[in-house]
């Protein structure tokens, strides 16, 4: 089967679950704020209570000379998130709906790519407060905020990649939660979310683009904070490594389908 067989028979697959997809978003993103006073508010408060907590504790060491500040650590810290949330969340989506998918034949990965899209609901009403951030602190917006959506899709390829890898080894090995939890917390250290690493020399720097994170972060302050359209080995770069883990993550999945219900 072609690669592109294979994606059209997934979206004809969710096109036919529609109903029951539409359900799961609305269940994942409502869940979250079950019982909470302030609800879906969270949502924005959440991220700014973060932002204020590493403006407070950064801008004095790294922050002084450095113009936009907040907006540099508002852009690491909403990619980060999301992809934190997201890929957190994909790793438990099926163990979680196990006793859905054991009684009720429907394809395992939906539970999946709907606590990604209520991810990226999140993310969006985020995004949102960026722009209003940087209205406030005078940043110029232009044309080129539309290029934005290419890192996104990037991101949400990446992170659909890794919750398939994740999902399929939670399923196997419980211990995968907290060994991802410091992985996660290593990984923010390494995105340069409230640093810049334009103080290591050029070698050092080449590493960071190891971590695909950082990429997509990379790209948001260069359009945003720099105005400049990142080069074409860049663009290059996000989409290999979104590519990659999708590829990756699907190998993972087919293999592993059949043998989830031996775990639960």
């Amino acid at each position: 089967m072609g690669a592109k067989t294979f994606v059209k028979n997934k979206f004809q697959q969710i096109k036919q679950y529609k109903f029951l997809f539409e359900e799961l978003v609305k269940r994942n993103f409502i869940k979250k704020y079950k019982r909470t006073i302030l609800g879906m508010v969270w949502s924005v408060l959440g991220p700014l209570m973060t932002l204020t907590v590493m403006a407070v504790v950064f801008t004095q060491f790294f922050g002084r000379n450095m113009e936009h500040y907040i907006i540099y650590m508002f852009c690491g810290n909403l990619l980060f998130s999301y992809f934190r949330e997201s890929t957190k969340s994909g790793m438990t989506s099926l163990y979680n709906n196990a006793k859905i998918f054991s009684k009720v034949n429907v394809p395992k990965y939906m539970f999946l790519l709907s606590s990604n899209v209520s991810s990226l609901i999140n993310f969006g009403i985020n995004l949102l407060v960026l722009f209003v951030f940087c209205a406030i602190d005078g940043v110029a917006f232009t044309w080129k905020f539309i290029l934005l959506l290419y890192p996104i899709c990037c991101l949400v390829l990446f992170n659909i990649g890794m919750g398939l890898i994740l999902s399929a080894l939670y399923m196997m090995f419980r211990d995968m939660q907290y060994l991802y939890d410091v992985f996660t917390q290593l990984l923010m250290y390494l995105s340069a979310i409230f640093y810049s690493i334009d103080a290591y020399d050029l070698h050092k720097q080449y590493f960071f683009y190891l971590n695909p994170v950082y990429v997509y972060i990379r790209y948001f302050r260069k359009i945003i904070l720099e105005g400049v359209i990142p080069k074409p080995t860049f663009h290059l770069l996000a989409a290999g490594y979104a590519i990659v883990a999708l590829i990756i993550g699907g190998i993972v999945y087919k293999k592993k389908n059949y043998k989830f219900l031996y775990y639960l």
